[in-house]
């Protein structure tokens, strides 16, 4: 270090000026041409040596360097495989979902599907029942002088006539439609009867309209004498 080569430096002095007061000046002057020698090989030796430390302490700063540097990346990478954990969990979660969407939407269109065949076959049975009933006009305007029109939402409107012998145009009136289960149903009688609910059961039991439009037909008629 600097500090040991002062005092080395001062030791050669005092032991020079010893020297010098032993030895004549030629061996003198031959030991100063050595010392000088020395002092320039120590000279450069130390300047070898504080280049190098220099070199080395830069070094030493630029492994720091780059373990900092190494370091952030590593914690970056670390942060960035968090989140891609956190992003594939995420994918899987959105996956589950849209398979249990799927699924859902599946068992919605099979079950719409179930129901358009069911409607469409009570729709299908109501329009040949009531085909049936409007074959069956003829037969009942000629026998009952009953009258059927088709009103609106696929109603039949039976219109007896001749009932009453003071007024035999008076209109005795009931509407029917086929409602969801696919039974007679009646929406409307004029006059109305007490024995209409009882004759609305018996035609859902029997399937005997024939009998059932005979059956109100008596009852209008019984109606008129009262």
């Amino acid at each position: 270090t600097e500090d040991e080569i002062i005092l080395f430096e001062r030791e050669m002095k005092e032991f020079w000026t010893k020297l010098k007061s032993i030895y004549g000046t030629e061996q003198i002057n031959q030991t100063l041409a050595l010392r000088d020698s020395c002092k320039e090989s120590i000279k450069a030796l130390s300047e070898k040596w504080s280049k190098k430390l220099k070199e080395g302490d830069l070094m030493i700063d630029k492994i720091q360097e780059y373990s900092n540097e190494i370091l952030q990346q590593s914690q970056r990478i670390s942060e960035n495989q968090e989140h891609l954990t956190e992003i594939k969990s995420n994918l899987n979660q959105e996956e589950e979902q849209k398979k249990d969407l799927t699924d859902s939407i599946q068992e919605l269109k099979e079950e719409l599907m179930k129901k358009k065949e069911i409607i469409s076959s009570k729709n299908k049975a109501t329009k040949e029942r009531m085909e049936r009933l409007c074959k069956s006009k003829v037969l009942f305007e000629e026998r009952l002088g009953l009258e059927i029109r088709r009103i609106h939402n696929e109603q039949l409107q039976f219109i007896f006539r001749h009932i009453d012998h003071k007024d035999p145009d008076k209109p005795y009136v009931f509407t029917l439609s086929i409602n969801e289960q696919g039974d007679y149903e009646v929406t409307s009688c004029t006059p109305p009867l007490d024995c209409i609910a009882e004759l609305q059961l018996k035609v859902r039991e029997t399937n005997n309209f024939s009998a059932f439009v005979a059956n109100i037909r008596k009852a209008f008629t019984a109606l008129s004498y009262k």
